[in-house]
């Protein structure tokens, strides 16, 4: 049972690390991008608003994750909708 479980992880864990090596450069500037967008956003919410840190830092992080799904949503929908400009 083990080894099938260790089977079927190695499955879904080999094209994760090959992604990982492949780009490790690519996602450390991604990570350090995210983790600045975090720290200037919330910076802006405390300056313009007054917010606590604490508030102004889930505001930083919660806002781009619904804006993501927001996308995605709208992406399906477009190019359900216009499927021509969609493959452009």
């Amino acid at each position: 049972m083990i080894q099938k479980i260790k089977r079927s992880v190695s499955v879904f864990n080999a094209p994760i690390k090959r992604v990982l090596e492949n780009n490790q450069g690519t996602i450390l500037r991604t990570v350090i991008y995210t983790l600045g967008h975090f720290i200037i956003a919330a910076s802006c919410v405390v300056y313009f608003t007054g917010a606590n840190f604490q508030d102004a830092i889930t505001d930083a992080i919660v806002e781009p994750l619904i804006n993501g799904v927001w996308y995605f949503v709208l992406d399906k929908y477009w190019a359900s909708r216009f499927p021509r400009a969609a493959k452009s």
